[in-house]
């Protein structure tokens, strides 16, 4: 634990929250402008499409390096740095003429927007331990679980009576704010005689320690693949909510409202069961509200062929509850595999996710966003392989 003063611990959620929220503000404020910006730039739709894909490779390559940055020269040097560059890319988009450019500054984005959300994790174990590292990471995700339902609904509102780079200019603005308030009041809390040595080397060695760990992987997949589940919905948000339910640009909340208020339930019931659970029990009630969603959601599927309100979405907001409580408590469980590598182990982990849901958005949601029963089949594949890695990870525990 650091020698952080008590004051400054008490602005660390929602201090954190906010930077965690520069990945959801970047992808969902502009699905909403998708049509105007398609229009100006004679783009495709899946040229579109690729400026969230582009997005979440750049971020997913480079979240790689923000932890173990932060492990070797601080956490707050490298969030200020992310900070920084993430409100440059951001004027850049605004900026942009052509969709080439546009994907070009969103790489740029999706470069430094992991900083904040990477280095946060470790910067929560770095002050507490147990019960306090759980509670306190469900509300960095309560109050985190805003972004992405407020996104959405502000990028509609603003392309209603702006021009959609204003969007951009918004999320520009929220990153020099919040740039400010770091330097106020974000704490260094990896000290100097904790830092590891920054070489290709000891980053090397490093990420070979994490790949051979045979529970790493089963336990990262099974946290990726519940919010997975719900991200074959996010990133079909276009298609689903103009398409499918028929609505227009300024009723994205139908879809965000029900599932980011679910994640936001689910981590306040995850502060609440800690220390009264145990991590495998809380993470047992996590996947049984999950797969009692999916079954729904399968069902009602089969029941309402043509997607409708409210049922269509229903089951989302229910899976989301699972999900929210399962996060904190499997993130922490891989945080502590190595206690020395904290910032890495949360770049690894944030990489896979990352890879995963650019494929999604890429690839299969292209696939899937045209039919009510794909994209319902598709979320519960995912959350089955989730809870099938969960049940690998838990064997390899009891055999260890």
């Amino acid at each position: 634990m650091t020698s952080a003063p008590v004051s400054r611990r008490r602005l660390l959620a929602p201090l954190l929250a906010a930077l965690a929220m520069f990945g959801p503000f970047a992808i969902d404020t502009i699905f909403p402008a998708f049509p105007a910006i398609a229009a100006q730039m004679r783009a495709s739709p899946l040229a579109m499409q690729q400026t969230i894909s582009a997005y979440l490779i750049a971020y997913a390559l480079m979240s790689l390096a923000h932890g173990p940055l932060s492990d070797a020269l601080g956490r707050r040097r490298v969030i200020l740095v992310g900070v920084v560059v993430f409100t440059l890319a951001s004027i850049g988009c605004a900026l942009s003429g052509t969709i080439q450019a546009l994907l070009a500054f969103r790489m740029l984005q999706g470069v430094s927007a992991g900083a904040g959300l990477i280095v946060g994790r470790a910067i929560i174990r770095d002050c507490f331990d147990g019960v306090e590292a759980q509670r306190l990471m469900s509300t960095v995700s309560m109050i985190f679980g805003v972004a992405p339902a407020i996104a959405p609904i502000t990028g509609g509102w603003v392309v209603a009576v702006a021009h959609w780079s204003t969007i951009f200019w918004l999320l520009a603005g929220f990153a020099l704010l919040l740039f400010f308030a770091c330097l106020a009041w974000l704490p260094e809390t990896h000290p100097p005689e904790r830092r590891s040595r920054l070489s290709p080397r000891e980053l090397a060695a490093t990420y070979q320690s994490i790949a051979k760990d045979r529970a790493f992987l089963p336990l990262a997949l099974a946290g990726t693949l519940n919010f997975n589940a719900m991200w074959v919905y996010i990133s079909s948000a276009p298609a689903f909510v103009l398409g499918l339910l028929g609505l227009d640009t300024q009723h994205f909340a139908w879809l965000f409202i029900p599932a980011i208020s679910g994640m936001m339930l689910g981590a306040f019931l995850s502060g609440r069961v800690a220390g009264r659970l145990t991590a495998a029990a809380t993470v047992r009630l996590g996947y049984a509200i999950m797969l009692a969603a999916t079954a729904l959601n399968l069902l009602l599927v089969l029941v309402f062929p043509m997607p409708r309100l409210p049922w269509s979405v229903l089951p989302i907001g229910l899976h989301a509850i699972g999900i929210g409580i399962n996060f904190p408590t499997l993130t922490l469980l891989l945080l502590d595999r190595f206690p020395n590598h904290r910032g890495a182990v949360s770049s690894v982990q944030a990489f896979i996710s990352l890879v995963l849901s650019a494929a999604i958005a890429g690839v299969l949601s292209p696939l899937l966003s045209d039919s009510a029963l794909k994209l319902a089949a598709g979320a519960a594949l995912s959350t089955l392989l989730g809870f099938a890695a969960w049940r690998a990870y838990r064997r390899i525990e009891r055999n260890a």
